[in-house]
């Protein structure tokens, strides 16, 4: 199976997505939690890197050791224009492909930290759109995920723009959306609607985050300026400091998220599993995806 094999017609198309773990220890929790997840089968693996392209070899380490544990499911890998030039993207193209990754997850990536803007080195490339146009005609081999903001990314000017933004990715031969996290489904269908009405074909996958710690997804959510709903802050906040009680919101609010997007027709969802595996087994139990 391929890539774009995981979002035909017809077909559900479950996939998760790991960091590099940064110690021995840590990994070996990540094989442990991915074999939990393994089991129901899912469409795609992908993996990110550090801030600035800090852990790409390791990256590619985590995607091969998917694969060789895994053969019969892709993996992608991300890539961002940060701090590299077109040749070190090539150079790390040509690893990825001689490495049986099958995707890239195409981005721009975030400033380096201490900067407001991001500035691309000389040689590089400004926006996720010439990165994708780059694997595509170079690379044709890499099916291509791009990014989509239901809530609209933080730097862009207006909703308009950024959906144009995403529209350019997507003519440049991006061939899947995968969504940033988000807490309330309206703001999804609202968003896939808009998409259909700029003419974007490409399907539309959903990233859920299912929150065990509420603190957290507090950071997370300032950092990419996802909106808290009241009803999510209400379930938190009754849980008080008790972690199992958060936990069991997480789950529940997840749960319910997903049924939703099941229920309207989304082509798959994107797990951000955070190399963890217990809350969302718990979302796909509880929503009737079998092992």
């Amino acid at each position: 199976m391929t890539l774009l094999d995981a979002y035909a017609a017809g077909r559900f198309g479950l996939s998760f997505e790991l960091f590099p773990p940064k110690t021995a220890e840590s990994e070996a929790a990540l094989w442990g939690n991915l074999a939990e997840l393994m089991v129901f089968e899912p469409a795609l693996v992908t993996c990110t890197y550090g801030a600035g392209g800090s852990t790409r070899g390791k990256t590619l380490d985590i995607l091969s050791g998917v694969r060789a544990r895994h053969p019969a499911v892709p993996v992608a890998s991300h890539l961002t224009c940060v701090g590299s030039t077109v040749d070190d993207i090539r150079a790390y193209l040509h690893e990825a492909a001689a490495r049986g990754v099958s995707g890239i997850v195409a981005l721009r990536g975030d400033p380096p930290q201490g900067q407001e803007t991001f500035t691309a080195v000389a040689g590089g490339l400004r926006y996720a759109a010439e990165l994708v146009a780059l694997v595509r005609s170079e690379f044709p081999q890499f099916g291509i995920l791009v990014a989509g903001y239901p809530e609209t990314h933080q730097e862009a000017v207006s909703p308009a723009a950024d959906l144009e933004n995403l529209a350019r990715k997507c003519a440049a031969g991006g061939h899947v959306v995968v969504t940033q996290l988000f807490y309330d489904n309206d703001d999804f269908f609202r968003f896939r609607d808009r998409c259909a009405g700029l003419g974007i074909t490409a399907p539309i996958v959903p990233g859920v985050m299912p929150v065990t710690n509420y603190q957290q997804i507090r950071r997370i959510a300032s950092l990419c300026k996802a909106r808290l709903p009241d009803g999510f802050t209400r379930a938190f906040e009754a849980s008080g400091t008790d972690e199992a009680a958060q936990f069991d919101a997480g789950v529940e609010w997840a749960g319910r998220q997903v049924q939703g997007l099941i229920a309207g027709g989304v082509p798959g969802i994107h797990f951000y599993v955070l190399n963890k595996s217990l809350a969302t087994v718990r979302v796909l139990e509880q929503v009737g995806i079998q092992r």
